[in-house]
């Protein structure tokens, strides 16, 4: 593998990294919401309680997830993290759209458990690459 292709790799460890870190923290944020809302403003954290930072934070994990597993995908042609990250971002999505018109319950229940399947893919994008490693068969996509 040519050093180009070596730090184009290294780019999507890192989009992974950092896409399992924010669906993890989001997953976080979303269980624990309900339970600290009201102490948020004491810390002047109550921008983190509000729907369009979430939403903003919402799309920046899916943009970032999709691109990051589909780059994936093309290197190892392997479909379980897409298998896991899809429905974690359809839940994602409907958690800060359809879902922040029921209860803080339901709301956060879709994102927490969107943002753990997300990070699931991330994480278990990396694993496929680094089982392969630098070694590559005739069915692995460059």
């Amino acid at each position: 593998m040519d050093s180009g292709r070596d730090s184009k790799n290294r780019w999507w460890g890192i989009a992974d990294r950092i896409g399992a870190t924010a669906s993890f923290l989001c997953a976080i944020h979303c269980a624990a919401l309900p339970f600290v809302l009201a102490l948020l403003p004491l810390f002047g954290l109550g921008f983190l309680a509000d729907h369009r930072f979430e939403r903003a934070f919402v799309v920046f994990a899916c943009v970032l997830a999709l691109a990051s597993l589909l780059s994936g995908y093309r290197r190892h042609r392997r479909a379980a993290p897409l298998r896991l990250a899809l429905p974690g971002l359809a839940l994602l999505l409907m958690g800060v759209t359809v879902a922040e018109n029921f209860s803080i319950g339901m709301h956060s229940t879709l994102v927490t458990c969107g943002g753990l399947l997300v990070a699931a893919a991330h994480f278990v994008n990396l694993r496929v690459d680094r089982e392969q490693g630098h070694v590559h068969g005739a069915d692995c996509v460059h």
